[in-house]
Parts: structure tokens; sequence; C-alpha cells
């Protein structure tokens, strides 16, 4: 049996087909932001501190509920075996939560360095272009003036130019420097 086709109208939102409608997934950041959270606060001394004042609780509370016969839910006879079974727990849940936010650190300080190799690149270009500029202007300098350019030559020639540049300045009057500005 021929399967009947139908009309998909494009101007118009898709909408739910059903019972079986497709539900949003949760957000893989979202979920990276969390593994980094857990991450940050199993790593805390309030965390430590805490962890042990739970231990310290659960087994003095399993010690004297054993001598009164009370409600008890562990045995210190038998080596606090739901005690140790809670933190066998939480730390095989830990350990690929802490593992998923270090590989998110990792991705990041990975971009983090190939943005700086970049910038790094781009400086170093930077500064090769000025170091060719600086010899041609040398080069320019010791054509023109028939002797050889220094370095102090140099300093002493654009000294002059800054001067006369000053003098310029001063003698256009303040009014035509803040018009032109």
């Amino acid at each position: 049996m021929a399967r009947a086709s139908r009309k998909v109208a494009l101007d118009a939102p898709r909408g739910r087909t059903g019972v079986l409608s497709r539900t949003p997934q949760p957000s893989r950041d979202r979920f990276g932001r969390f593994t980094e959270w857990i991450a940050r606060a199993m790593g805390t001394p309030t965390f430590l501190l805490m962890l042990t004042l739970f231990c310290a609780v659960w087994m003095t509370y399993t010690i004297i509920a054993e001598a009164h016969d009370w409600w008890r839910f562990d045995s210190a006879q038998l080596g606090f075996t739901a005690l140790t079974l809670i933190l066998s727990l939480q730390a095989s849940y830990a350990a690929p939560l802490i593992l998923l936010a270090q590989n998110r650190q990792d991705d990041r300080d990975r971009v983090q360095i190939e943005q700086d190799r970049q910038r790094a690149e781009r400086n170093l270009a930077d500064t090769e272009y000025l170091a060719r500029e600086v010899v041609a202007l040398r080069m320019a300098l010791t054509d023109v003036s028939g002797q050889v350019v220094t370095r102090e030559v140099l300093r002493q020639e654009l000294r002059a130019l800054l001067e006369q540049l000053d003098e310029d300045h001063a003698a256009r009057g303040p009014d035509t420097a803040a018009h032109q500005e």
C-alpha cells in the first residue's frame, strides 16, 4: 500500500505531532557548568569539613544506637557497611564529574593557547614590518644626506621634526588647533 503524501506548509512552523513528540534535550553547556560547579565544590575545605562531620556524626550515632537498642541503620561491628557504600557511591559519581570538568577546562585552555599563538604571530609580523620600515627609513636618509645614519642621528632628526611641528602648532594658535580636531 502506498504511503499518502502529506503537503508540508513551509510558511508555518512545524507543530507537535502526537504523543511521541520530540522532548527538549538538556543543554550540554548547562551540564558542563554543573560538572564544574561540582568539581569546584568538592575541592574546598568546607566540603571536606562537612564530609568529615557527616562521617563522625554517622559513626557516633551508630555506636550509641547499638549500645541503647535504638533504631539503627548501620553496624559498627560490621565496619560501618552502609557508610562505606554511601561514600563509595559518592566517589563513583564524583570522579567522572571531575574528569568532565577537567575536559571542559582543557578545551578552554586549548582555545586560549590557539588565540595566544595567533596573537603572537600577529605581533611578530607587526614587529618585523616596523623593523623593515625603520631600515628603509635609515636607507632613505642615508641616500638623501650622503652620510651613514646611526640611531643617534635618526633620533636627532626626529627630535628636530617634532620641534618643528610644535612650532608650527604654536604659530597657528589654539583656535585653529581646536578647529582641526
